[in-house]
């Protein structure tokens, strides 16, 4: 397998830590966009729910946070992520109802029918689509949400360069509609789905990562397997410019429910 198709998976997680914690953000997503799949979802009180699944280091946490009355539970599998999350909820003070734990998202503390919300940015590919959303589904409540970002087609073929690339990094990578019908398969209704922009993976994910691979490599100048993550990253960027109108991350709004409700496609 040549470097340009390894899987981010393959490199060294102390690595990966090490240098996704010096940024803001772990993975593409705004604040714009979280405040929007939020919008989605009603009834949200002081004694609700939420699990971030997958959380990194709070960044989608604390505008929920500041937009929310609720508790609020990350998770993540670094603890050097927790640390990061932690110290951001003391700095907007909401500490006392945002704290974040070291765990895994497929081996969850929860009770059954516990959360009113389950929240995961881009993660949910750690343990698969249709995996983490069937497990997830037991510690929701009935009629409760899922809000859930994730890899998806825009279009029913692609050019073999990346569409190569991705099914060597996430084979479970899907079109729109068949995502939506896997939730429907699942037992949850779909309530809304979006795109999100552009700026959420340049600005606001590869643009950033910039300083932070200077600053990696000045630490790690002999390290082949720093340079390697670093070089994984740049092609990764390379490969979204040119091939963005076929690809990019979906917000899905899903509810665990049967009744029908209205649905709803944002631009």
């Amino acid at each position: 397998m040549n470097n340009e198709n390894k899987s981010i998976h393959e490199f060294d997680f102390n690595l990966i830590c090490e240098y996704f914690s010096s940024m803001k953000r772990q993975g593409p997503g705004s604040t714009e966009s979280t405040i929007k799949a939020l919008s989605f979802i009603d009834s949200l009180t002081e004694s609700s729910k939420i699990a971030d699944l997958g959380c990194g280091t709070g960044e989608q946490s604390m505008v929920l946070a500041q937009h929310t009355p609720c508790q609020i539970t990350g998770i993540d599998i670094f603890s050097q992520f927790i640390d990061l999350y932690n110290r951001n909820a003391a700095k907007i003070n909401v500490e006392q109802r945002v704290k974040g734990i070291t765990g895994s998202m497929d081996n969850l503390f929860f009770g059954e029918e516990e959360l009113d919300l389950i929240w995961s940015e881009g993660s949910i590919y750690n343990i698969g689509f249709i995996n983490g959303i069937n497990y997830w589904k037991r510690f929701l409540k009935e009629g409760s949400y899922l809000a859930i970002s994730e890899a998806s087609w825009f279009t029913e073929e692609r050019p073999d360069e990346i569409n190569e690339f991705w099914l060597e990094a996430y084979p479970e990578i899907d079109t729109i509609s068949n995502k939506i019908m896997q939730l429907q398969h699942a037992g949850y209704t779909p309530i809304a789905h979006f795109i999100l922009p552009e700026n959420c993976w340049i600005e606001n994910f590869y643009i950033l990562q910039e300083k932070a691979q200077q600053s990696f490599l000045a630490k790690y100048p002999n390290n082949e397997a720093a340079l390697k993550l670093i070089e994984y990253q740049k092609n990764e960027a390379v490969l979204y410019n040119k091939y963005k109108k076929f690809y990019g991350y979906v917000f899905y709004i899903a509810k665990k429910e049967s009744p029908q409700v209205n649905y709803l496609e944002m631009k």
